[in-house]
Order: structure tokens, then sequence, then C-alpha cells
């Protein structure tokens, strides 16, 4: 599935000065594409690989590993040395989604247009792919990053960890389940989805600059735009599954209505759940003006405002 990208005022003016985002995303996503297509070996039992390559190669817009690859351009650095990393990424996040969907958890049966993994190759073989890509992804860093510094990639394996581990999503993840049908209030609903989707995306761009060998305070603006991007990338996802058809989505539309989750819309309505978004993109996107300076910073610029623009 290609991502649809939607121009905003403020991508437009990153296009006017030079910089076609639109051209750089497609490019930065074949990227992705080919080397995901080349991370997985011939795995035994073949029925394991596929299960694998079935949600690992489904398509989708590949933010992740472009975040990565983007922050390691903004930092000075060279984004091949950083493909491993973005690869290991989308393989965390897969894991994530894989078994997100499992009965246990959000019980979906559609993802990115297809049927989720477990009711292609049920559910044991479903948890096993994800665990399989979950540990795969520290192969990638730990074994084939030729070229970054040991030190530098025991740091990415470092934020990989707290980003996939208690600290971050699974964390996240276990919260999220045990407030289904409870009243949240805000604070808590901002808990879960910065652990459940920020900390993946914070890790994103932190291992992309660590590889580039980034300064503290680069590093720290980052954890500001990663914040700021995650919250918004959440109420997105909370409007596009009010408004959205799951023709759009990829997934089941209205799947938190169903399990009486908590989302933005549903405690500030989907107008002030915008203004939101958007007042989160803005302040990511000042974290990162120090460093805007000859255009490297264009392409995490652009993709903060694509997050408030796409439409799936």
């Amino acid at each position: 599935m290609t991502a649809a990208v939607t121009s905003t005022g403020n991508s437009s003016a990153a296009e006017a000065a030079g910089f076609d985002f639109a051209a750089y995303l497609e490019t930065a996503r074949l990227n992705v594409e080919a080397a995901l297509d080349g991370s997985l070996g011939p795995e035994r039992p073949e029925s394991l690989r596929e299960a694998m390559r079935y949600s690992l190669l489904a398509g989708g817009k590949r933010l992740r590993p472009i975040l990565c690859l983007a922050a390691c351009e903004l930092a000075g650095g060279d984004s091949a040395l950083a493909m491993p990393t973005a690869v290991a990424l989308e393989m965390i996040h897969t894991m994530s989604l894989i078994h997100d969907d499992l009965p246990a958890m959000d019980n979906d049966d559609l993802r990115r247009g297809m049927p989720t993994n477990h009711k292609v190759y049920g559910e044991a073989n479903a948890i096993l792919a994800g665990d399989a890509l979950l540990t795969r992804a520290f192969e990638m860093v730990a074994l084939r990053s030729p070229g970054v510094p040991a030190e530098q990639l025991l740091k990415v394996v470092g934020e990989l960890s707290l980003a996939s581990g208690a600290p971050g999503l699974v964390g996240g993840q276990v919260v999220d389940l045990e407030c289904e049908g409870k009243d949240v209030d805000l604070e808590t609903l901002e808990y879960i989805h910065l652990h459940k989707t920020g900390a993946l995306l914070r890790a994103c761009v932190l291992t992309g600059a660590l590889i580039a060998g980034a300064p503290d305070a680069l590093l720290e603006a980052l954890r500001t735009y990663a914040r700021g991007i995650g919250l918004a990338f959440q109420i997105i996802d909370d409007i596009l599954d009010v408004t959205a058809s799951s023709e759009v989505l990829g997934k089941t539309a209205g799947k938190d209505l169903t399990a009486d989750k908590t989302t933005y819309p549903k405690l500030l309505g989907l107008e002030e759940s915008r203004l939101r978004a958007d007042a989160l993109v803005a302040e990511a996107k000042a974290a990162l003006e120090p460093w805007s300076a000859g255009g490297k910073a264009a392409p995490l610029l652009a993709l903060a405002d694509y997050i408030t623009s796409r439409d799936r």
C-alpha cells in the first residue's frame, strides 16, 4: 500500500524551497521495502518464514524506518549506515501489530487491507512469527550493521530495548488493555500512547541520530520532536477510526468504539482533537528550528506535517 501524501501549508512551503516531500517519501519507502525484502533469509521451518514475510512485507507507510533515516541525515550521517536499524524498527513495529491483532489483545481480522497474521497462519504461529521478528531486529543491529562503531550500536540496542519492552510498547499495551471499558482521563490516555505508540517513534529518531554521532543537544531536541509527533499520530489514528472506512484504513474501522476504549475524540471531541494534534506538531517542529538551516531538517519537518494530513 503506497502512502497517500496530502500537502499542508507547511509541507508546501518546504517544496517551494526546493524540497519535494512526495518524491522523498516514495524514494525512501522503496529503499526500505528493498531492504526489508532482503532481511529474511532461509528460515526453517518454511512456515515460520512465510508468516514472518507475510506481515513484514504487507506494505504500509514505512514511516518508522523513514524517520530513522531522516534523523540520521539531519545529524550529518550516512543514511545507508542506518538502514539495518531502520529495518529493525519496522520488524519491531510489525511484531507489535501481529500481537495486537490477536484475539487476546485487540482481536482484529484485518491489517493493511489483508487478513491478520493469525487468521492466515493460526494464533500459535502468529505469536512465534512476532517473536522471531523481534529477535531478528536485534540481530539486524548487532550483526548486520557494518561500518557503525560498536559503541554507537550498543546505544541503539539500548534504545530499542527500552522502546519494545515494559518501559515502552509492552507497558503501554498492558495499560491500554486494563483501561478497556473504564473511564480514563487525558493523563492516562497520553501515558498509554506515549508508551504504546510514542516509545517506538522516539526510538526511530534517536537511533538514527545516534548512528550519526549526534550531540546531546540534538538528541534532546529529537526527544521533544518525537513526543509531539507520537501523540499527534495517535490522535489522528483515533480520529480516523471514527471518520474513515475500513477500506481506506486497511484495518477494521470503529474498533475503539466497539471495545469501549477511551480515545481523544471521546474525551475532547473531533474538532478539539484536531487542534490538539496541530499544536503538538507545531511543538515538534519548533524543537528542530535550530537545526533547520541548510534544509537537512526538511524531511523530519515534512513528516511531522504529514502525520496530521494523512488519510489512513
